[in-house]
């Protein structure tokens, strides 16, 4: 009998739980809705101050949103402008945006939720200060941040040593010319740092952050290749030797540059030849070092 007893309150408690994780769920597919709709007319504004008091309203909503309990797993895939990723080991998430302004220029905005579980909400504001930054290179924190929408995170250990993760992001800059960016960023009780002189190679000492900054006309890859373990990234280069350092002019080379975690550290790769996966369409492949055409067998 007090076996019954017993598993009947376990019943009953996960069925509370499961009741709660449904209501919450409900209230925020009711906030997703509501930040669609803000959303849209974000789009619809044609001037700056209007976008950016509406963007306010979506700031105010989105932290509504996820003081809800369990909101840390709530995808709010639905919200298309906001990349969300969160880290392998669960720790937190990043939500990250941007508004473009009249200028072409971009303005940025985001968080770090902080997995908490059940419990209070433990959100770190990211406040954009890209134009008040002298130095790019600088070690900077949440309330100083070089802004960017991320849309990668790579944890990085060593030893007992406290992690720091990689964050790859995209960051458009002028009608000009667009930057990616590969942030370092570390964790603590009380503060969320950015940038850390972790990078080794040519020209890369005393680095905190890698900025990559090409013509607007072109794309740059800059993402992970999980069976090399590489973070990988295009070559860039003038397209004329004469506009060395004038980034409108630049772009990828042909060549595969790359980051791999060596002791804790990112040492550069340069040139990198990366094989892809064997396919049935391999034969007809030409290697343009050896100038020969391919024999199409069928």
């Amino acid at each position: 009998m007090k076996n019954i007893k017993f598993y009947l309150l376990i019943l009953i408690g996960f069925a509370s739980i499961e009741t709660k994780a449904q209501k919450a769920n409900s209230k925020l597919n009711v906030f997703q809705d509501s930040l669609i709709k803000i959303t849209a007319s974000i789009r619809e504004e044609d001037g700056d101050e209007q976008r950016l008091a509406k963007n306010g309203k979506f700031v105010k909503m989105l932290v509504e949103a996820l003081k809800i309990p369990n909101s840390f797993s709530y995808t709010f895939d639905s919200v298309k402008n906001v990349s969300i990723i969160k880290s392998s080991d669960q720790v937190f998430r990043i939500l990250s945006w941007y508004v473009q302004l009249e200028s072409g220029t971009y303005r940025y905005y985001g968080a770090i939720q902080m997995n908490t579980g059940n419990g209070p909400l433990k959100l770190y504001p990211l406040i954009d200060q890209t134009e008040n930054i002298t130095d790019p290179n600088a070690i900077g924190n949440n309330q100083k941040w070089f802004g960017a929408k991320y849309y990668e995170i790579v944890p990085v250990t060593s030893g007992g040593r406290m992690p720091y993760y990689v964050l790859l992001g995209w960051k458009g800059n002028t009608q000009t010319t667009t930057k990616k960016v590969v942030e370092i960023l570390s964790l603590d009780k009380e503060n969320a740092v950015f940038g850390a002189p972790v990078f080794d190679g040519k020209e890369l000492k005393g680095k905190n952050r890698v900025i990559f900054e090409y013509t607007k006309s072109n794309a740059m890859i800059l993402k992970t290749e999980p069976k090399a373990g590489l973070i990988i990234f295009d070559h860039l280069a003038p397209f004329d030797p004469e506009m060395v350092g004038k980034f409108e002019y630049y772009g990828s080379d042909g060549n595969i540059d790359g980051f791999k975690v060596i002791g804790g550290r990112l040492k550069l790769q340069e040139n990198l030849e990366l094989k892809n996966d064997p396919n049935s369409s391999d034969e007809l492949y030409a290697d343009p070092k050896k100038n020969v055409k391919p024999v199409r067998k069928f």
